[in-house]
């Protein structure tokens, strides 16, 4: 994504709207700009409508200071900023203002009041063929001036078109980049809008991504402007790059006219498709009259009544002829946040943004800034499925959770900090767990989170922590655009991602030398970990120089036999379960009646106790790869020295002295990644007020030994090492067999 797009920002981010009132803590004016409300906002800063005093309109977006002290951010805004204004073309937003070096960078384009493509065809569905004929001609044109620049946008989509009377406008040129350069992207990061971007991009072949790449989009685009729907369908960001790799576009409803073009736009091969300039001269060369009606009714409207809106904005302030101006005054917001400053709300384009709080700038008559009010409390928050499918992982990271804050308050009792542990209850409901999550983030008290409990819940809370600065502490969520890219400040995994565990499972297997033609199945009824496991298990084998047979099931299907007796017919001697846990227990039982004896391995999603439940003697002889240790055999374990065996067999001991049992799955993970905040909280409080700012690169930096073992986070927040566990179930019970190998043992040539 781009460093802070305008307005419109990708998937997420509101799009141009209702005029939204400044807040307190905004400034009024910037550099030459009167500003007179919110377009947008998001984690990366806001949007302002501004205007000169000579009554000229423009989009002011601001970037937050702590984004703009990123690394490398100032060079990604300033080429931003180059990219826009080297494109000379009328259906391309001029940039009228900028100032890259700012202590929040800024850019003013002309303002259009109209909405984007995406909000339009949403309101008013889509739109006729002369209408997208239009539409995809002045796009075309605007992209050919982007490429005879030297530069590819890489980010055509329905929310950076808007739309204005005389002709559509492209905007936002925060992913663009010049023909060949690499040196601010990383090779392997996949850059742009899924759905909206070309096979190339997805697969992050970077150097083959050029102007054909934006030629793909705009395949995509027409097709989503002539049907109401993207060619690729909608549902999670893998499958979405998924389908544009392999599958063909759904062009059903496209007009017969564009049908053709719109496929040659979409060819998998960049060479295959027409140049923006071709496309822009078939596209208008038989549009029958003028672009002056070129839309349909209701979307004129919208624009027309945008339009009227801003007639009604503040008049210009006068200014006495000769009079000096008066700098404008520094922006209010502050690099940093206290945590006593609480969270303000804001509703923008459609969307709830929880914008950070600052304090405000007010002295004491002396002109010091007067000291914040130290905290005696602080919580730990804890976002989890306490009630939902994953209700039983919840509760144990709950136990864990609260273990670790009873004895922190109970080493420090008397001392003038106490900890609290705050829970929210996600229900393992994507529909919630933003609002579950907001419930925590906007707790001034709320110092870092665990959770959350699933991938889903992951996916749809993570706004509410980027936008808060609240470090989100996850020990089961395994989805790996959690993490992905080196701009996440966010996310701590105390897992390896999805990919990364498959891989480490495909290693396994290859310790197994009977072990030369595994059978991989994909089920399908959670696309996002069954993909994500595919393709780490495929990586792994070619790593290992092993041709696996792979197969792929649809999630509906509960009858096993028929595909698994045709892939042990093609002679596969181990098998391996991409899927959940209700489906490996299928497998399991279908493999059973047709006497497979060979290994059988699966993932994380079936560790636990209802897979021996459910799948009962077919269970006998799996192997589970989980990236959670057992505790009791951890603090029995002979091998590991005393010193290792100890801080386990004290949690054990005090697990068993508060809860009468021993830990379930995930319980001591949560307890250590707890622990490790309440040790950083101790180091911490004497040293001044304590504060959310530089947190995740604080607790991202430690080295820590806990219960279950050590912590430590690469860059990105991942956790380095393996850190995946194989289980054997024998008699009904898992068996510990040891971590997974972080290489695979490849078969000796015969």
């Amino acid at each position: 994504m781009s460093p802070m797009s305008q307005p419109a920002a990708g998937p997420g981010a509101p799009e141009p709207g209702a005029l939204q009132p400044l807040l307190p803590s905004d400034p009024s004016r910037l550099a030459g700009y009167r500003l007179l409300g919110r377009l947008g906002a998001g984690g990366m800063g806001v949007v302002y409508l501004g205007r000169t005093d000579t009554g000229e309109l423009a989009a002011v977006k601001v970037t937050l200071a702590d984004q703009a002290d990123q690394p490398d951010f100032r060079a990604r805004f300033r080429r931003e900023v180059e990219a826009a204004r080297r494109v000379a073309s009328p259906w391309a937003v001029p940039v009228i203002g900028a100032d890259p070096d700012a202590p929040e960078p800024w850019m003013a384009t002309a303002f259009v009041p109209g909405p984007s493509l995406g909000e339009a065809v949403r309101a008013h569905g889509p739109l006729p063929e002369r209408s997208v004929r239009i539409l995809g001609g002045a796009v075309a044109r605007a992209l050919s001036a982007v490429h005879a620049a030297g530069l590819v946008h890489r980010d055509v989509k329905p929310g950076n078109i808007l739309l204005a009377v005389d002709g559509p406008r492209l905007i936002d040129f925060g992913i663009a980049r010049v023909t060949d350069e690499t040196a601010l992207t990383s090779a392997d990061m996949v850059v742009g809008t899924p759905g909206f971007l070309a096979p190339e991009q997805a697969e992050a072949r970077a150097a083959e991504i050029g102007p054909a790449a934006d030629v793909f989009a705009l395949g995509c685009l027409l097709a989503f402007a002539a049907t109401g729907r993207p060619p690729f369908g909608s549902g999670s960001l893998d499958a979405l790059l998924y389908r544009t790799v392999h599958d063909e576009p759904d062009l059903a409803g496209v007009p017969d006219g564009l049908l053709d073009l719109v496929r040659q736009c979409l060819a998998k091969r960049p060479a295959e498709r027409p140049t923006a300039e071709e496309l822009a001269a078939r596209l208008t060369e038989d549009t029958p009259g003028t672009a002056a009606d070129w839309l349909p009714a209701p979307v004129v409207t919208t624009i027309a009544t945008r339009s009227a809106a801003m007639l009604a904005l503040p008049a210009i302030d006068a200014t006495a002829p000769g009079a000096p101006t008066a700098p404008p005054p520094e922006p209010s917001r502050r690099r940093f946040l206290l945590l006593g400053a609480g969270a303000a709300v804001l509703a923008a384009g459609g969307g709830a943004y929880a914008l950070a709080a600052s304090r405000r700038d007010d002295t004491g008559k002396d002109g010091k800034s007067p000291a914040p009010k130290a905290r005696d409390t602080w919580a730990i928050g804890l976002l989890a499925d306490l009630s939902g499918p994953d209700k039983e992982i919840g509760r144990a990271q709950e136990r864990g959770a609260r273990l670790a804050v009873e004895q922190f308050n109970a080493l420090h009792k008397g001392k003038p900090i106490t900890l609290e542990l705050k829970v929210s209850d996600e229900r393992g409901d994507r529909g919630g767990a933003l609002a579950a999550a907001r419930r925590l983030t906007t707790d001034p008290a709320v110092v870092a989170v665990l959770g959350p409990t699933s991938d889903a819940a992951g996916q749809a809370a993570l706004p509410a922590f980027e936008e808060a600065g609240v470090p989100l502490l996850t020990v089961s969520a395994g989805y790996n655009l959690l993490t992905l890219g080196d701009s996440n400040t966010t996310v701590l995994r105390a897992i390896p991602n999805h990919i990364m565990a498959a891989t480490y499972l495909a290693f396994a297997t290859t310790l197994l030398p009977q072990v030369r033609r595994p059978g991989v199945l994909q089920e399908r009824t959670d696309d996002v970990y069954s993909w994500q496991y595919t393709g780490g298990v495929r990586f792994g084998y070619k790593q290992a120089g092993i041709t696996p047979h792979f197969r792929v099931i649809p999630g509906r299907v509960r009858d096993y036999r028929k595909i698994l007796g045709e892939m042990i017919e093609a002679g596969i001697d181990a098998y391996i379960h991409c899927g959940v846990r209700s489906t490996a227990v299928l497998a399991a039982r279908a493999l059973a009646e047709l006497g497979f004896t060979g290994p059988r391995f699966t993932g994380q999603d079936a560790y636990g106790p209802y897979f021996l439940k459910e799948a009962g003697r077919a269970a006998e002889g799996w192997f589970v790869c989980a990236p959670v240790v057992d505790p009791v055999q951890r603090a029995g374990n002979e091998a590991l020295k005393p010193a290792d065996r100890k801080p386990v067999q004290d949690f054990l001991a005090a697990y068993r002295k508060r809860y009468g049992t021993v830990p379930a799955p995930y319980t001591g993970e949560s307890f250590d990644l707890v622990t490790m905040v309440t040790a950083w909280l101790a180091t911490s409080a004497g040293k001044g007020p304590l504060s959310r700012k530089g947190l995740w690169e604080a607790l991202r930096a430690q080295r820590f030994t806990g219960a279950m073992g050590g912590y430590e986070f690469d860059q990105r927040g991942d956790l380095k090492g393996v850190g995946t566990f194989v289980y054997g179930v024998e008699n009904g019970a898992y068996k510990f067999i040891g971590s997974a190998p972080g290489a695979p043992n490849k078969p000796k040539k015969s």
